[in-house]
């Protein structure tokens, strides 16, 4: 099956992003001896930064793309949560729907990053800060409060769930609010899946997927076994489409239009995957912008595919430009779009 060019002029929606926001914080050091201490290499510390993961990240990557995006969620009076404010505004995203409160930790992922002089850094240590329990009924509320107000100027919403409380039933009746008038609604889960009936799609990775369906993970490699669970999981959450990411396997799409076999195209990208941090953030975002930019689901598939083939050859949580995504689309050897289990797309 063959698709439409891909093109990276999406114009130039407003879409609202609301869910789990994190702070990225990256530690970059240089290898320097043993200790004698204990077994472990000592690390001289070189410099730090502070980036937007999560949902903040989802915002990053379609700000990079063009579209005109307002962020909503929770962020604690702490220096992360500054953080993410600050690295979401110095992109353009509008922050006015962040909800800070004093009971909330922002969370936080602080990535160790090693490597000798003009080598490539790559992570050695992760340490996470969190909250100390889901987010509260009143603050999920005031959250979904400012993400209502701005519904009626809104093409497009994108709802990121990374399990930490905020996707829950009264974001998912303001979703389905969304839907309900015609509005592109995605959502990247994690957690809570049921609710959203009626809007656009999901994007589950393969392990989300397993995991949804309770069944093995190396299961679903086969064409077959994909196939049932996704459809059976569609049929369950009766969304418009289900977008399933499996990693170095590329994309499986199913639902409204496509044929029961479903669609697949292979991973993009021809050089070692560095880091596949927020590859669903980007995959989720392109996906949800392309249908919003009124692109078919396949094509909306191929251009997420290829925008997630280059935010996996850079350090951390990228985003993907116009431009890389245009020179994806260009390059004669781009996967293309098959039925699922045809071989290579």
């Amino acid at each position: 099956m063959t698709v439409r060019e891909s093109s990276a002029d999406f114009g130039a929606p407003r879409v609202a992003v609301c869910g789990d926001l994190i702070a990225d914080r990256y530690v970059y050091a240089s290898p320097r001896r043993l200790s004698r201490e204990a077994p472990v290499m000592v690390l001289r510390h070189e410099h730090e930064a502070l980036g937007a993961g999560g949902a903040a990240n989802v915002a990053r990557n379609l700000a990079a793309l063009g579209a005109q995006v307002a962020a909503f969620g929770a962020i604690g009076q702490d220096e992360s949560g500054e953080g993410v404010r600050r690295a979401l505004g110095e992109v353009g995203v509008e922050t006015a729907g962040l909800y800070e409160s004093r009971d909330w930790r922002t969370p936080t992922k602080t990535r160790i990053l090693a490597a000798e002089a003009r080598r490539f850094p790559h992570q050695v240590l992760r340490i996470d800060r969190e909250p100390d329990g889901p987010l509260a009924p009143e603050l999920r509320g005031e959250v979904v409060t400012r993400l209502a107000a701005a519904r009626a100027n809104s093409a497009a919403l994108v709802v990121s769930d990374y399990g930490y409380g905020l996707v829950a039933e009264e974001l998912a009746a303001e979703a389905r609010a969304w839907a309900a008038e015609g509005r592109v609604v995605v959502l990247d889960p994690r957690d809570c899946i049921f609710g959203f009936e009626g809007i656009s799609a999901m994007t589950p990775n393969i392990g989300e997927l397993a995991r949804f369906q309770g069944v093995d993970q190396a299961r679903l490699d086969d064409p077959a076994e994909l196939r049932a669970a996704s459809r059976d999981l569609l049929a369950r959450v009766g969304c418009r489409w289900l977008l399933v990411t499996r990693g170095n396997l590329g994309m499986a799409l199913f639902g409204e239009g496509i044929d029961e076999a479903g669609l697949a195209v292979a991973a993009a990208g021809k050089r070692e995957v560095t880091d596949v941090s927020g590859a669903g953030d980007t995959s989720a975002s392109v996906f949800a912008l392309a249908l919003a930019a009124g692109r078919t689901a396949p094509e909306a598939m191929r251009l997420a595919n290829l925008a997630a083939g280059v935010v996996v050859m850079e350090v951390g949580t990228a985003v993907c430009t116009p431009e890389r995504l245009r020179e994806q689309g260009e390059d004669p050897d781009a996967p293309r779009i098959t039925t699922l289990g045809e071989g290579r797309a």
